[in-house]
């Protein structure tokens, strides 16, 4: 996580009526309309890429891709609606808070 953001996104591959997700490379797929090629290689970017919590695989969206493509991020985050996915909001402490369906600011809810 940038130390510069207070919070990011943080997405299960669990929907909210607890079933699991599929296809199973799902986050791969996403991370990678942010992504670029080095080297003869898939290189995830900074605002949209895979990560590791507590041993499971999620989708973590920085809030600087909203900033800079508000396009994309409003593409994932329909994907994560209609797919009625598992979302959170993790503080820079390492914290995770159930993102709020109502569509507030996470800075509004500290």
């Amino acid at each position: 996580m940038d130390s510069k953001q207070p919070y990011r996104y943080i997405v299960e591959s669990v929907t909210k009526a607890g079933a699991r997700f599929r296809p199973s490379d799902w986050i791969d797929r996403i991370s990678s309309w942010d992504a670029t090629f080095a080297h003869h290689r898939l290189v995830y970017s900074r605002r949209l890429h895979p990560a590791n919590i507590d041993g499971k695989k999620v989708l973590a969206i920085e809030p600087s891709l909203e900033q800079d493509n508000p396009q994309m991020f409003e593409s994932v985050m329909n994907f994560i609606r209609r797919n009625n996915l598992k979302m959170h909001i993790q503080y820079a402490d390492g914290t995770l808070k159930d993102f709020p369906d109502d569509g507030a600011s996470p800075s509004s809810d500290t």
